[in-house]
Formats: structure tokens, C-alpha cells, sequence
């Protein structure tokens, strides 16, 4: 498949490089930096290139860029129309400190009311970076931890499922796009006990609906 990362962070940083050994094509865009986005492609074996380009070349595209670029990407992806796009970003102040939408709407409502024919899903926003090298390691174990997915397009989902059981955790469906009204809040707890609780910053989660 054909994977376009949005952005340069550790976010998108660490699945390229996971989704590439998985046999994935890989392209990278937007950084401040054309020779980080060169040497992301190097490790990777793809290619870098301006926002339009990647998008155009990339069957699904991963968003994670800080929120305060959201905008600057989008005006230069053009209209998305029929992408598939995995949302990562959460939509936080400059100083990462508070969530700047909610309660009545989310960013993942924002993305799609932006651009509307877009296949926008939402993931791999409630485990930190630091959690996909030791899952991806564990691949293929019994009871995997689980990856909170939303979205209303089934094609879409069913792409991101694939691409989340790929790092190696299990998709837990949790709706359609306004969930994030309250999965955006959840990923400001597991950044809470990955960051300033101990036990280091590894986190993953597992629900379980007990019965009987």
C-alpha cells in the first residue's frame, strides 16, 4: 500500500519506519527541514516530497502534524477528495496543555467539515510514540493491546484496521467521528500517565467487557 506521511514528528516519524517493514511504500511531507524528510525516505527505502505530490502518489495518508498546522497542510493537500486519511493530530494549544475544541464538537469534526470528501478516520492518537517499537516487537502474542478507531466510512475503517493490526495492536472500534469528543480527552489522560506518571512512557491499553 501506498502511505503518505503528513508531517515529521515522532508520530510519523515511527509508523513510516514500521509500515515500511511491514512492505509498505512510503513518502514523507512537511517538515521545516527538506533533508529530515530525505533521510526519513532513505531509512524507509521511499521517497519525500512537497504535500501535493504525496498526497497524489498515496493510496491512504496519515496526518500527524501539531495542531496549530493543521491548517497550513490542508490548504496545500488540496481537496483530499477519496482519500483515505488516518488522523493522529489532537487538537492542542501551542503548548500542548489543554485541548482547544470540545465539548459540543472535536477536531475530527473540524478535519471533516474542512474537507468534506475526505475518508477521515481517527487513530493511534490515544498510545504514545514511545508505545509502537515494543508493540511491534510483540506482534503476532496473544491479547494485543488495543488501539481506540473511529470513522464513518467502512472502507476507510477497514484500511486503518489493517494498518493498526500491522504495529501490531488490535483495533477497538469505538463509532463514528464524534466520538472524538471524547476520545480527545482520553488521549490527554494516556499522555498524563505516559509522561508525568512513573513507569516510563510505554503506554498501551486493553478493554475488556466482562460477562457472566
Amino acid at each position: 500500500m501506498k502511505i503518505g506521511i503528513l508531517g515529521s514528528g515522532l508520530m510519523g516519524a515511527k509508523l513510516g519506519k514500521l509500515w515500511a517493514q511491514c512492505g509498505h511504500d512510503l513518502a514523507f511531507a512537511y517538515a521545516r527541514s527538506p533533508a529530515k524528510l530525505a533521510a526519513f525516505a532513505r531509512e524507509t527505502g521511499g521517497q519525500s516530497g512537497t504535500v501535493a505530490d504525496v498526497v497524489a502518489r498515496s493510496d491512504v495518508l496519515l496526518l500527524a502534524v501539531h495542531w496549530s498546522r493543521v491548517a497550513d497542510v490542508l490548504e496545500q493537500a488540496g481537496d483530499l477528495a477519496g482519500k483515505v486519511v488516518l488522523n493522529c493530530s489532537v487538537p492542542l494549544n501551542d503548548t500542548n496543555t489543554a485541548l482547544v475544541l470540545g465539548p459540543t464538537t472535536s477536531g475530527a469534526e473540524e478535519l471533516a467539515k474542512a474537507r468534506p470528501q475526505a475518508r477521515w478516520v481517527g487513530c493511534f492518537n490515544t498510545s504514545p510514540s514511545e508505545s509502537f517499537a515494543p508493540v511491534f516487537a510483540r506482534k503476532g502474542q496473544d491479547d494485543p493491546p488495543q488501539l481506540l478507531v473511529y470513522g464513518e466510512d467502512p472502507g476507510a475503517l477497514e484500511i486503518a484496521h489493517a494498518l493498526i493490526r500491522d504495529i501490531g495492536f488490535a483495533p477497538c472500534p469505538a463509532g463514528g467521528l464524534r466520538t472524538a469528543r471524547f476520545v480527545e480527552p482520553f488521549a490527554m489522560v494516556t499522555a498524563e500517565l505516559a509522561y508525568d506518571q512513573p513507569g516510563g512512557p510505554a503506554l498501551t491499553y486493553r478493554f475488556e467487557k466482562l460477562r457472566g
